[in-house]
Formats: structure tokens, C-alpha cells, sequence
């Protein structure tokens, strides 16, 4: 349960300074399309976990996105900072071009930096080079994929890097990054509070996979699985064309199985989707290779899609952590692979399986034009939400709607397919697979 008190938003104090963007504001009505400044996003979507609240009092609701009549920063005297973190992903620089485009020629805002490889760019030990991000720099660099600003994993000390937005006078800086960004932007936004002075910190979610909560959906998300859709159809090609044909596709998602629920529904091709979520059997009557067997004897091929995280029970652990502190995980494509071959060999079964993993190429490439879009409003959101001196926030899309979200609660909880839910649901209904129990 999440109560009206966690969706409160932090802010730097009040807002004096009239906006830029009041002209746009005024003939403005509130309507079902325009939530009021004043007005909250309902967190509950349901009559039943409305009553189950009781009191109007006691709903909670989320800070709309949006801008401000009046603003906390003086857009003629404020400097801001962007930064990018983690693994890539489809829409990074999207999201860096709307943020400095914004900034410049609706706010006014002159001094743009870009800090590059991550948080690594604000700590002098590392020695990387602070962009001046015009509009001139960015303005064609949502045609290509990765990030202008390069990235990075792992912790930095939060110290350092305010004192480095100390030294150049930034007064915003937006993060774009994952949970473990996210954390880390939390970090700053303490120190800086501790400090007592006034910065902005305001998060941009990132996630291939989808796993931040109380977001619709993270950009990137969208592209990446419909760059998946086409090499789970040359799976299926592939398992067609030869006896006993099998086609293999891990893709991404370490805790959350949503790029392989996506894409294998987007094309329909797939026999088995097999995800964190929802554990499975691998040997035994009703395991996952007795299924799979008598799949292919009665149809003569199968594609199997797996996410990177499933069943990572069936091996052993690595005891290996990255950069971020995340768990290296075993390979559980290599693993059912050789796993398949060894059960067809075994029963004397002739088998042509063909294994795929477009996992890096899918995160490399330029976002499609939905997300494109996506990015754009979202940096949008995030440059209002700064110059009104919002600050430890992630902007996020919330039934449809943009808000604020407070980060403490954005990384509270992974976001995750639900196994009870509408989504597997629909992944069974297509697929037709038992739960290999």
C-alpha cells in the first residue's frame, strides 16, 4: 500500500518568478486531457481499492507533470547539468536533446553541461571532459542510437559530485538512469539538503527492461521489443525449415520479463515464453524438456523465448557482482541449450536447434518513433518540474498522465510481470504452454 504521505514532493521552496510559459497556461481549462497544478493523479484506478481507502483524505495521489505559472529558478541566472548512467538504451539521446532544447529556447536557460561516462564525470580522478550541450551540439543526435555523453556503472561519492556542481555553479541536474542512477541521484539530492543549498535534482527513468515502479512504462522499452519481434519470427523461420527444429531466443530482463511477454506477443510466434517471474521445472514428467518434446512431436518445430533472468534457480550461483553491485547471472541460454541437446541425445531424438541473442544490438539502436515522442514529453516534464525547484524526483507516466514521483519511492520496489495478471494471462493464452509443474 502506498500512502498520500510518500507521494508528497520535495521542493526547494516557494516559486516567485513568473514563467515563460504562462501565456501558454492561461487559456488552459481543467479537463480530463489537463489535471490543475493543484489537482492530484490518483494513485488507485479501481472502485474497489478506492472504498477499501475509505475518506477522500486518505487517497493518495501523485504531484501532476507539467508547467508552472510561477517558477523557483531564474532561467537567466540558473545553469543545469545532465548526466547518463547504466547499460544503454534506445532513447538517451532523445531524451538529452528535448531536455536542452526545452531549456534553451522555452526557459531561456543558457548553460547547459554534459558530464560524461556516467557519474564518473564529476569525480576530478577520473578526468573526463564537460560538455557545453548548445543547441547547435544536439541537434541532430536523436538519429543515432547509445548516448552522446557516454556512461558508466557503479557508486560515487555523492560529496564529490556536489562539490563539483558546487564549483560550476549548477543550479538543476537531471539524471538519466536506472534504479541504481535513481539511488544515486537520491544520494545527491541528500547531500545537497544537508548543505543547505538549492540544486535540483530531477531523474529521467531508464530501463530496457522495464522494472522501475509506478511508471506506465520506462522509454526504450517500446523499441526494444519490437526489435526483438523480428528475430523471434527468424526463429521461427529457422525452426520451420529443419526436422525437429527448435529456435532459441534470450533476450533481456534480469528481474522482469516484459521485453520477452512483449515481443513474443507482437508476433505471435512463440511456443514458450519463460520468464523471472514464474519459475519452472526443467526435468520430470511435467517439466519443461518433456513439454517441450512433445511439442515438437506433434508439430514438428518450437521457439522458445527466455528472458536473461528465468531460471536462474536451475544453476548455480556465480557469486559474482558488476560494477552497479548487481548479481552476474548464469547464461540460461547456453544453459537450456546444451540442457535441450543433451535430453534430445539422451532419447535418441534427431535435433536442429538454432540459439539467438540480439540482447546488445537491441539496446544499441535509435529509438523508434513512439518512443521518440515518449522521450521528448518526458523531458519536458522533467525541465518543468526543475525550474518550479522540484528536487529528488523522477517524472513518470501514470495512467496516462505524466507526474512527479518521489524517488525513495520510485526504487522502493522492482517493477515485475505478475503472474496473476492480465499480461501473463495473455502470454499463456498465446502460447498455450502448461506451467511445467
Amino acid at each position: 500500500m502506498v500512502s498520500p504521505e510518500e507521494l508528497v514532493v520535495k521542493t526547494l521552496g516557494t516559486c516567485r518568478i513568473d514563467s515563460p510559459l504562462s501565456h501558454l497556461l492561461a487559456p488552459r481549462e481543467r479537463s480530463y486531457y489537463n489535471v490543475d497544478e493543484e489537482d492530484r493523479v490518483l494513485f488507485d484506478d479501481t472502485a474497489s481499492a478506492v472504498a477499501a481507502r475509505g475518506s477522500l483524505e486518505k487517497l493518495p495521489g501523485f504531484e501532476p507533470g507539467g508547467p508552472r505559472r510561477k517558477i523557483f529558478f531564474d532561467p537567466s541566472k540558473t545553469r543545469a547539468g545532465i548526466v547518463t548512467c547504466g547499460g544503454l538504451c534506445p532513447g538517451f539521446n532523445d531524451v538529452i536533446r528535448g531536455i536542452v532544447m526545452e531549456l534553451h529556447f522555452l526557459y531561456g536557460v543558457r548553460k547547459i553541461y554534459g558530464f560524461c561516462n556516467g557519474y564518473q564525470g564529476f569525480v576530478a580522478k577520473y578526468q573526463r571532459p564537460v560538455l557545453d550541450l548548445t543547441p547547435q551540439y544536439v541537434t541532430s543526435i536523436h538519429e543515432q542510437g547509445g548516448t552522446i555523453l557516454g556512461s558508466s556503472r557503479g557508486k560515487q561519492d555523492p560529496e564529490e559530485i556536489v562539490d563539483c556542481l558546487e564549483r560550476l555553479g549548477i543550479n538543476i541536474l537531471f539524471v538519466i538512469g536506472g534504479d541504481g542512477t535513481l539511488r544515486g541521484a537520491h544520494a545527491i539530492a541528500e547531500e545537497v539538503a544537508n548543505r543547505g543549498i538549492k540544486i535540483s535534482v530531477v531523474g529521467i527513468p531508464k530501463t530496457i527492461d522495464n522494472d522501475i515502479s509506478f511508471i506506465d512504462q520506462s522509454f526504450g522499452f517500446q523499441t526494444a521489443f519490437s526489435e526483438a519481434g523480428p528475430v523471434i519470427r527468424a526463429a521461427h523461420v529457422e525452426a520451420k525449415a529443419a526436422p525437429n527444429g527448435v529456435g532459441l531466443v534470450k533476450l533481456m530482463g534480469r528481474h522482469s520479463g516484459f521485453i520477452a511477454c512483449y515481443a513474443s506477443l507482437a508476433h505471435n510466434d512463440a511456443n514458450f515464453v519463460l520468464i523471472p517471474e514464474v519459475p519452472f521445472a526443467l526435468d520430470g514428467p511435467k517439466g519443461f524438456l518433456a513439454v517441450l518434446k512433445k511439442r515438437i512431436e506433434q508439430s514438428g518445430h518450437a521457439v522458445i523465448v527466455v528472458a536473461e533472468g528465468a531460471g536462474q534457480d536451475l544453476m548455480a550461483a556465480t557469486n559474482r557482482t558488476d560494477a552497479s553491485g548487481n548479481v552476474r547471472f548464469g547464461d540460461i541460454g547456453a544453459f537450456l541449450k546444451e540442457k535441450i541437446a543433451e535430453s534430445f541425445a539422451a532419447d535418441g531424438l534427431e535435433l536442429n536447434l538454432k540459439y539467438f541473442d540480439p540482447s546488445y544490438s537491441i539496446r544499441s539502436v535509435r529509438a523508434n518513433p513512439f518512443d521518440s515522442v515518449y522521450c521528448l514529453r518526458l523531458a519536458h516534464n522533467a525541465v518543468h518540474a526543475a525550474m518550479a525547484g522540484k528536487t529528488d524526483v523522477v517524472v513518470s507516466r501514470w495512467h496516462g498522465r505524466f507526474v512527479l514521483v518521489p524517488i525513495p519511492l520510485a526504487v522502493r520496489d522492482r517493477h515485475c510481470v505478475d503472474p496473476n495478471g492480465d499480461l501473463w494471462l495473455s502470454v499463456l493464452e498465446s502460447t498455450g504452454q502448461p506451467t511445467f509443474r
